[in-house]
């Protein structure tokens, strides 16, 4: 059968937090394809990802919540009368650095609008923004005889253990909303993003510890913003999508690749090819994101109309 497109009960949607590269562009993006959209920013987000978008689509097409995750009845205010909800987690401006208690902030924060969620019969469908960290640590990924892919989870002993915050606050914040899903009946499909390559990455990015063991490993992996927001936009709108999907477009499994990366990282700091001449060869890839291409190829080989066939699968 083919896969059929989405029809949600209304034609408006909630992004939160909407303040964040992720969330702006997804805002954006949504609008473009005709969508009503809350873009619900937290209070310590900022707006300028969004600035003059109300006035290239009107403000009955773009309303602006302050949306405080922990304020359980301003999260329903941004969601009232939303189809779907596009969900991702950024952390509060004064807190930017991953740790263990952050874990329990995201946690929370998951549950809260996943419980709000439950509330509203509007909601059809969430789409969740997680990560590839939740699936890349355990103990025996080298000795692995499959490539790691959404099926897998990062073991939550492993990261408490060498102190992976962020993949732990990802990996236990993401099994939270499934238990709920799950249990309250919700129609919810992760995606699990690899490192987002953009001008606001540095070294200093949470995502990027133990990646010495990622890329010798060879799960290394990174993701564009606009194929990340494709992906976003797709499995929403393909009603035939379930589950986890992880998504990157880039494997940096190469030394050449290695070194493109450090100079994003580190722009003021030369970067020589010598550093990388123990791993001249290239690494093998121990990682797949093929659910994901295979369902926009099937996807895009039957589209629904012209506007829908946008996405472009790159490895």
């Amino acid at each position: 059968m083919a896969p059929a497109s989405f029809i949600p009960i209304s034609n408006t949607v909630c992004v939160m937090d909407a303040s964040g590269s992720i969330g702006s562009s997804l805002v954006r993006r949504l609008l473009q394809r005709g969508y009503i959209v809350h873009a619900a920013v937290q209070p310590h987000g900022e707006l300028k990802g969004l600035k003059g978008l109300s006035n290239d689509h009107g403000n009955e097409k773009l309303k602006i919540y302050d949306c405080d995750l922990f304020d359980y009845h301003s999260i329903l205010d941004a969601l009232k009368g939303c189809s779907a909800l596009f969900y991702n987690f950024e952390l509060p401006y004064d807190q930017p650095v991953y740790d263990e208690y952050t874990v329990d902030t995201e946690v929370r924060a998951a549950q809260n609008v996943l419980e709000a969620c439950a509330q509203l019969d509007t909601i059809d469908k969430v789409v969740f923004t997680s990560s590839a960290a939740t699936i890349l640590w355990r103990e025996d990924r080298q000795s692995m005889l499959s490539d790691l892919d959404e099926r897998h989870w990062s073991d939550v002993s492993f990261c408490r253990k060498f102190k992976l915050w962020h993949a732990l606050s990802k990996t236990l914040a993401e099994k939270s909303a499934w238990a709920l899903a799950m249990d309250r009946g919700i129609s919810m499909i992760t995606i699990n993003a690899g490192l987002l390559v953009g001008p606001d990455l540095t070294i200093r990015h949470p995502y990027l510890k133990g990646a010495a063991e990622m890329y010798q490993d060879g799960v290394l992996v990174t993701v564009d913003l606009s194929f990340l927001v494709d992906a976003h936009i797709h499995v929403f709108e393909d009603i035939s999508t379930y589950g986890r999907y992880l998504c990157f477009n880039h494997v940096i499994n190469r030394p050449e690749n290695a070194i493109q990366l450090a100079k994003i990282l580190l722009p003021s700091t030369p970067v020589h090819a010598q550093s990388f001449q123990d791993d001249a060869k290239m690494i093998e890839q121990k990682i797949s994101n093929e659910k994901l291409k295979k369902s926009i190829v099937e996807f895009e080989s039957h589209p629904i109309d012209q506007d829908q066939n946008q996405l472009i699968v790159s490895n």
